[in-house]
């Protein structure tokens, strides 16, 4: 057991609104009756670029709050969908990409304060081959997304938000996609940090770093669990293989070929938590008192809702064996 107990608590990503319903009410209803409390909103739902205006997204929001309560239902966050992944963002070489995808952080603050909920995370950039190619470039480029999410942070504390997220990722581009690089991350960032914490989101399905010649701890989804779940609030789960990130549900069909084991994971959040005061991030980032494991479910577009909402519905009633309704103390 850790010294303080850490709640554990399971929700769903709304990845699999997107596209097929746009009612705000729909929206916590559906995640309602797919058993879960904890809904982790996706921004591809109410975008602060694509969304209309911002008065729009700002009543849009509240509405969602209200029907939250409505139906019994936590927002936990405010999570970049697929959009956000389309641009290079804040490791663009040219300034002005930056400022933009840094307005789009900021307004997708607002959108998450009108939600309730005083988090945001997700990932907004991706590093051009160019400048991966150029050791020189790339350090440069680094250190740069390190001041950006210093400024980000002092940002959203004036905001009254309590933390960002970043995820990491399985291909060079999109740091931190090692490990070594996720410590650096969050040294660099929450060393002399004025702002809110800076947290990584760690993905169980982003460990398919084989592709670009990784190997040994980088490669588990154990390890980086161990590692950093101490400071991952949010930790992203889906049904997958070693070599993917399929995003499968947790049904029979794909547990027999996915390699993703719940027992595995609590385990290995109960281990981070007891050993973390080892790690060089101890002295400037504080580990986190609750985790949601959030089931990012992201269907394709010719799977039916039908059988959409009854896969969520199933993934819902297997995480219960784990995790009971009311949370789990580790």
């Amino acid at each position: 057991m850790t010294k303080n107990k850490i709640t554990v608590n399971f929700g769903i990503n709304g990845a699999f609104l997107t596209r097929r319903w746009e009612n705000p009410e729909n929206f916590m209803k559906l995640t309602a009756e797919c058993g879960y409390k904890y809904h982790e909103f996706c921004s591809d739902a109410l975008d602060p670029f694509f969304s209309g205006d911002k008065k729009y997204q700002l009543e849009t929001a509240k509405q969602i709050g209200c029907f939250a309560k409505k139906y019994g239902v936590a927002i936990t966050d405010y999570y970049t969908g697929v959009a956000t992944h389309r641009f290079h963002g804040l490791s663009h070489s040219n300034p002005v990409v930056q400022k933009q995808m840094m307005q789009w952080i900021v307004e997708a603050m607002d959108i998450a304060l009108a939600l309730g909920t005083t988090a945001i995370g997700g990932h907004w950039d991706a590093f051009s081959v160019e400048i991966l190619h150029s050791q020189k470039h790339k350090r440069k480029a680094f250190k740069n997304i390190y001041t950006q999410f210093k400024q980000l942070a002092i940002l959203a504390k004036n905001k009254g938000m309590s933390a960002i997220y970043n995820e990491q990722m399985y291909i060079p581009s999109e740091i931190p996609w090692t490990i070594d690089e996720a410590c650096e991350f969050l040294f660099e960032v929450n060393r002399n940090n004025n702002g809110v914490p800076v947290y990584l989101t760690v993905d169980v399905g982003h460990q398919a770093g084989q592709h670009y010649g990784l190997k040994g701890r980088n490669i588990s989804y154990i390890e980086w669990l161990k590692e950093f779940a101490a400071v991952s609030e949010i930790i992203h789960l889906q049904q997958t293989t070693a070599d993917a990130s399929h995003h499968w549900p947790f049904i029979e069909k794909y547990n027999k070929k996915g390699h993703i084991k719940i027992d595995k994971i609590l385990s290995a959040i109960e281990y981070s938590h007891k050993n973390y005061h080892k790690s060089i991030l101890a002295k400037h980032l504080p580990p986190v008192k609750k985790h949601f494991l959030i089931a990012e479910i992201i269907p394709g577009s010719t799977k039916t809702e039908k059988i959409l909402l009854e896969e969520l519905k199933k993934t819902s009633l297997y995480l219960k064996r784990f995790i009971p309704v009311n949370g789990l103390y580790i």
